[in-house]
């Protein structure tokens, strides 16, 4: 830049022109006037006062020229600078001048233009972030280097919710100091993996049990400048994975079981009937009968494990067409009074009155439900007690609704074991049924799949010594 053209060029061009114009001013008025009227006081007097006002305009002039040339533009600066401060990044300058300051306005527009793209980038940055987190059906809890929460997605907000009314037990020790410096709050389930990972400065990963779920957490920290700032938990719920392996490995293993069972016994009785080990026909009778019940048992065993696997994978189709309840409960009724005659069991109907037709169900199915259940009250029904059947049609908040209630008087269910009654293979007590004959341990699964099927709902409500009370409830109408 040429040196006149600057600010400094420009003061210094326009105090040498006022020294010249005060110059060539005397020299060409004051001077004479001098000369001729120096000796009259009065004209003295009169002559300082013309250049004091010759001499304040003049600083007047110079004064406003600053003003316009330096001090207003520094004004808009501070102004714009004061814009920018309170998050205006679209503030920009106008200021036309070649010198300084109209460099240093075209350097604070360019760099306003910068920072409002960064701004920009940054809000892109963080709104493509959230919409990530908000996606997210995990978990994300990201904590500061003192264990406050700073950052979560709607998941993690949720579970801090639900982990906020944790029980004193398991909710104590939840203050701690990070270097004496003061206490912090952070759920008790993640302090130790939290202490982890600023002790070891790792990942770290392990499942941990919450409220009967089970969780999946995975936690990095967070590092900036080479030092550790915090940590990010990322949260799964995986109880139902955990639930679903831990039946896998109960399956196989009951499975297993319920096949070696019958199997060791016909190879046993079938070697013995090898080995000539029958001393007599009535002894190789037996031997045969045994053989051909446990065969039995195992065809029941593997028709129960075929039916169950079909209706859980949906792959079982199940006609639905109009069916009167009252009749059906009446033909299972009438089929298994002859049974409780045979074991000295007691069996009472109580049929509410009016007309309880199923508008959509399966009356096969249903059967096998009233029978699996009857029969399993038989078998857990001791001698000289009573086993209850009872029907009504009730109003309900969906509608007409048919219950239907199946009571025994037996040992009952222990209450701890309620919750998995409706299982594969569970046996809660072998020692309480009665009789030679045991079930294959699907019994109450396959009721549970054909109740589902019906848009229906069956409970159990039992104890120790109180017998078990399965209570079904069937919607009388078509559910869409």
């Amino acid at each position: 830049m040429s040196f006149w053209r600057t600010l400094v060029g420009k003061l210094w061009i326009t105090i040498i022109g006022l020294v010249a114009f005060v110059l060539m001013s005397m020299g060409l008025f004051l001077l004479p006037y001098i000369d001729t009227n120096f000796t009259d006081p009065v004209a003295v007097k009169k002559l300082f006062v013309i250049v004091a006002i010759i001499g304040f305009s003049l600083t007047t002039f110079f004064a406003l020229f600053l003003f316009t040339k330096i001090t207003q533009p520094m004004q808009k600066l501070i102004g714009a600078a004061d814009s920018i401060r309170k998050g205006k990044y679209d503030t920009r300058l106008s200021l036309q001048t070649s010198d300084e300051i109209g460099e240093l306005a075209n350097t604070f527009n360019h760099m306003a233009e910068e920072l409002e793209n960064t701004i920009r980038s940054l809000n892109h940055e963080k709104e493509h972030l959230s919409s990530v987190l908000r996606s997210m059906n995990d978990a994300v809890i990201t904590l500061d280097w003192e264990g406050a929460v700073i950052l979560t997605n709607p998941p993690g907000d949720k579970l801090l919710y639900l982990w906020g009314d944790l029980p004193d037990e398991e909710n104590d020790a939840l203050q701690f100091k990070v270097h004496g410096e003061r206490s912090i709050a952070i759920p008790k389930p993640l302090l130790p993996m939290f202490r982890k990972v600023l002790d070891q400065e790792g990942d770290q990963s392990a499942n941990i049990h919450v409220k009967q779920s089970v969780w999946s957490v995975h936690m990095a920290p967070l590092s900036s400048d080479g030092e550790i700032r915090g940590a990010v938990a990322v949260l799964r719920d995986v109880t139902e994975e955990v639930r679903l392996e831990k039946m896998r490995r109960d399956f196989v293993a009951n499975v297993s079981h319920e096949i070696r069972t019958p199997l060791s016994m016909m190879q046993g009785y079938s070697e013995a009937l090898l080995d000539g080990m029958a001393a007599s026909p009535e002894e190789s009778q037996e031997l045969v009968q045994v053989i051909h019940d446990e065969s039995l048992r195992m065809g029941r065993l593997v028709r129960d494990l075929l039916d169950l696997a079909r209706m859980e994978a949906g792959h079982t189709d199940i006609a639905m067409h109009q069916v009167d309840v009252k009749e059906l409960i009446e033909r299972v009724y009438r089929k298994f009074a002859v049974r409780a005659k045979e074991h000295d069991v007691h069996l009472e109907l109580e049929m509410g009155t009016g007309s309880m037709i199923a508008e959509a169900a399966n009356e096969d199915r249903l059967e096998q439900v009233l029978t699996n259940l009857l029969d399993n009250a038989f078998r857990h029904t001791p001698e000289g007690r009573s086993v209850y059947i009872a029907a009504a049609s009730q109003q309900g908040k969906q509608g007409k609704e048919l219950h239907i209630s199946i009571r025994d008087e037996g040992s009952g269910i222990p209450t701890e074991d309620l919750p998995f009654v409706f299982e594969r293979f569970y046996k809660a007590d072998k020692a309480r049924v009665r009789g030679t004959a045991v079930g294959t341990g699907l019994g109450l699964a396959i009721v549970k799949n054909i109740i589902d099927a019906h848009n229906g709902t069956i409970q159990v409500h039992s104890g120790v010594g109180k017998g078990a009370d399965f209570h079904i409830v069937l919607p009388v109408e078509k559910v869409q």
